[in-house]
């Protein structure tokens, strides 16, 4: 099932994935997924645990190769793409894992400096400076010398989040960034990502099953199911829970399928 076109006519979508098998191991995750985000729309991938979700994020920013189908960013391949297409393409979007993923053994500022250092010509200097601005942006001004351990879990994610924005993506890729966060920072998790669309136009597209966060920054959603192995609704969150199929209800109530 294809997600509704939210695109005027003739725009290029952010993000377009089309007809894609994913899988890993031998093992067949999810079939013949399709779908497109528009540039500046807050996306999200939804459902319940090993529906896939997971899956079709490492598959989309490339850490897994589709067994079918292509991806493509602002109308460029990226699945196709060769080594240095692709390279590109990298600097283009920026990821925020689980966690936040930083390296315990580098300060904030380090971290957050690790894609500048990969991706640009910028001298130590240059890069430090940067890396502390976008740690600024996140609201951890003052903590660009402390290391992981030393901060809370919200902070962290917003660590990992100003590392993901170090590149001024287009497109950034959040992993359930609400686990483990207490329901009021992850209401200022929340706002955070809604403040970077808005200030910076970026496409946003995160993977969740915290229905405080669907239904505060969705635009759009899909919802993918294990049983199909693939998008079984798609559409604004308001509107899905109208859905006629009942597991689509049942999820964004929290209520047993009729």
């Amino acid at each position: 099932m294809d997600a509704p076109a939210r695109l005027p006519p003739g725009e290029i979508p952010a993000i377009a994935a089309e007809t894609l098998d994913c899988g890993y191991e031998g093992k067949l995750v999810l079939r013949d997924v399709t779908f497109s985000v528009a540039p500046g729309e807050i996306f999200f991938v939804i459902g319940g645990s090993g529906c896939g979700k997971s899956t079709l994020l490492r598959h989309l920013i490339g850490l897994h190769e589709p067994r079918r189908g292509r991806v493509s960013f602002h109308g460029r391949p990226f699945t196709a793409a060769d080594a240095a297409g692709r390279r590109e393409l990298l600097r283009t979007f920026g990821v925020l894992f689980q966690g936040g993923a930083l390296w315990s053994s580098l300060t904030l500022r380090e971290n957050v400096a690790l894609p500048l250092e990969e991706y640009t010509p910028l001298s130590r200097r240059e890069r430090g400076e940067l890396a502390a601005l976008k740690l600024a942006q996140v609201g951890l001004q003052g903590f660009e010398d402390y290391y992981p351990a030393e901060i809370s879990g919200g902070m962290r994610k917003r660590a990992g989040l100003a590392r993901a924005l170090a590149l001024d993506p287009a497109v950034v890729f959040f992993d359930e960034p609400s686990a483990g966060l207490d329901p009021v920072t992850s209401r200022s998790l929340d706002d955070l990502i809604r403040q970077v669309r808005d200030t910076f136009g970026t496409t946003i597209v995160v993977v969740s099953h915290e229905l405080a966060s669907i239904f505060a920054l969705a635009d759009r959603a899909v919802m993918l199911a294990r049983e199909e192995q693939g998008i079984i609704a798609a559409g604004a969150p308001a509107a899905l829970v109208e859905s006629p199929d009942p597991r689509v209800r049942a999820f964004l109530t929290r209520t047993a399928p009729a």
